[in-house]
């Protein structure tokens, strides 16, 4: 099992950023024992509401706080007082901040040590968030919106989890950009689109195709726009006679070993949802589980991918791990990595974007430089006056731009300097003698 130093993502061996740790309904006043990020945690739901996460074992004597069902610190019902969770050893008692806040039999000073560590969480669309920062920072992005939550028209999801993976989670992102498995793994065909881009936190994927295991053989092609919101939240919409929005998140609970969930809105036709739109919405959460199912056998039956051997047509997976890098290291280094990446990527060997356009990029990249040298110099057939040189240095910049548009106008722009050095009958050496 592969662990992050392995992969060279960094100082951190858990990447900074915004993770689900439960469904809502998972957790109550009763403490809830998991663990993430290489450390045994409790969950818990206060008086308030508010849910709250703190270390599991309390500092006095290092007792579980949430392994219990005999002590009468639970029997009694004093386990969770308010939004205060009680040791079930001594009594001691901790704020949601993770501060003691009182020891029922001792009249001295709490110490200053007696504290919980503590994470900030977030309750968003049925589901608990924590954010985990090796520098104990702040969320410098935010959990998002999920806007169809409770929406009239949209079936809930149910987030579902999919177990434990003995996977480090870098092979999940390589998803992200690997065009390559889609037709053996998800029978993707008549490919149109698959594109790629990178800004800040948030890393996308544009796929249009046909897919044999979401849509069937002989429908028409479905876009899906799939994007990365930081190291562990996916979301991805797919649009069709009943558009869905779709969540994939994991997090690290050892290096090396994720767990996983699954959920799926569905839109139906009635604003209120009968028993036959939630049905259907399950059908379709089925298919969504089963796609995802596919690529979870390949991630639990491989070796460790330390360094893709790349060749053309497996997308970028260079700029995706140096793009997640950035949450293995210090925020103060973020936009270091961004700045390497942060762009718009089309991956060849589609629809609109086939094998034959490489070649046509090529030749009219190379005619833009040989532009933009003439531009430069001066010098085309003959020496170039200033119109001239302005109208070269122009369609030099825009063959270098990889969009059909800017190759015809750069092209136009070539022809007229040509014609205009024609229709100037100065011998070639003359203008330089002069």
């Amino acid at each position: 099992m592969a662990k992050t130093a392995d992969y060279g993502l960094g100082e951190h061996t858990f990447p900074r950023g915004w993770f689900m740790v439960a469904t809502s309904d998972e957790v109550t006043t009763t403490p809830l024992a998991v663990r993430y990020f290489g450390e045994e945690m409790v969950l818990y739901r206060g008086g308030s509401g508010r849910v709250f996460l703190v270390e599991a074992f309390c500092p006095h004597m290092g007792t579980h706080l949430a392994k219990n069902t005999s002590s009468y610190v639970v029997v009694d019902k004093e386990h969770v007082e308010g939004d205060n969770i009680r040791c079930p050893y001594h009594g001691w008692r901790f704020g949601p901040d993770g501060r003691c806040n009182d020891i029922p039999y001792s009249p001295a000073p709490i110490p200053k040590a007696a504290c919980l560590k503590s994470w900030k969480v977030l309750e968003r669309a049925g589901c608990i968030w924590a954010w985990h920062d090796a520098e104990g920072g702040e969320p410098d992005y935010d959990v998002p919106p999920f806007e169809q939550w409770n929406q009239p028209g949209w079936v809930n999801w149910s987030v579902e989890p999919l177990g434990e993976l003995a996977c480090h989670p870098q092979e999940v992102l390589d998803n992200m950009t690997d065009k390559g498995h889609l037709q053996p793994v998800h029978g993707s065909i008549d490919m149109v689109k698959f594109e790629n881009e990178f800004n800040g936190h948030v890393c996308r994927q544009i796929l249009t195709a046909g897919h044999k295991t979401l849509a069937g053989e002989g429908v028409e092609p479905m876009t899906n726009d799939t994007w990365y919101t930081g190291p562990g939240i996916l979301q991805s919409v797919m649009v069709g006679e009943y558009p869905s929005h779709m969540l994939i998140t994991h997090t690290p609970v050892d290096d090396g070993v994720i767990k996983v969930w699954y959920g799926l809105f569905v839109k139906v036709k009635n604003d209120v949802p009968t028993a036959a739109d939630i049905e259907l919405a399950k059908g379709y959460e089925k298919a969504g589980v089963a796609a995802f199912a596919q690529d979870f056998e390949i991630w639990a039956n491989k070796r460790p991918c330390l360094h893709p051997m790349m060749v053309k047509g497996d997308g970028p997976f260079d700029k995706l791990r140096i793009w997640y890098k950035q949450f293995y290291n210090d925020r103060a280094r973020a936009g270091e990595f961004q700045a390497r990446v942060n762009g718009h990527y089309v991956t060849r060997g589609t629809h609109e974007a086939p094998w034959d356009q490489v070649a046509i990029v090529s030749v009219t990249a190379m005619i833009g430089i040989a532009a933009l040298a003439a531009g430069v110099q001066g010098w085309l057939f003959k020496r170039t006056n200033g119109l001239e040189r302005w109208l070269l240095i122009a369609a030099g910049l825009a063959l270098v731009y990889p969009k059909p548009m800017f190759d015809y106008i750069g092209i136009v722009l070539i022809m007229i300097a040509v014609v205009l050095q024609k229709l100037r009958g100065d011998a070639p050496h003359a203008a330089a003698g002069a």
